[in-house]
């Protein structure tokens, strides 16, 4: 029995310790590193929770036509830490820089968000070791 009850709680423990690095994805595995582009539209929601913080943006094209974008952010423990949490808001007008999902969706990982007030905020580690505000307000 208490063999059992051993084995059991191994088991457990492995498990819930393997899940939380099976749920997270690799960037360039999920999205399409080579392939940076940019979206300007209007902040429809904001999401502050883990792993990855979220907006969308609703772009509106030239025809009429609007896609909203799902766009990953990092944690929103650092953001908050880092910048607070209102750096951006809903209904702000930003522009997006980002590397688009390999399978077509419109989910993406933010690389660089401007803000209305000029600020232009950069989340891509490759460039820096920190998240941090490019330039200030124009």
């Amino acid at each position: 029995m208490k063999l059992r009850m051993a084995a059991a709680i191994f088991v457990l423990t492995f498990a819930a310790s393997v899940m939380p690095v099976a749920a997270h994805h690799s960037v360039p595995a999920t999205f399409d590193v080579s392939k940076e582009i940019t979206i300007r539209g209007v902040v429809a929601k904001i999401e502050w929770a883990n792993p990855h913080a979220r907006f969308w943006v609703d772009v509106r094209y030239d025809d009429g036509t609007v896609s909203n974008w799902e766009l990953e952010l990092p944690p929103p423990n650092a953001l908050k830490r880092d910048l607070g949490l209102d750096f951006v808001k809903p209904g702000d007008q930003v522009t997006v820089n980002l590397w688009p999902a390999k399978d077509g969706s419109r989910l993406a990982n933010t690389l660089t968000l401007t803000v209305p007030d000029g600020r232009v905020f950069n989340f891509s580690r490759s460039t820096t070791p920190n998240w941090e505000m490019l330039t200030g307000p124009k």
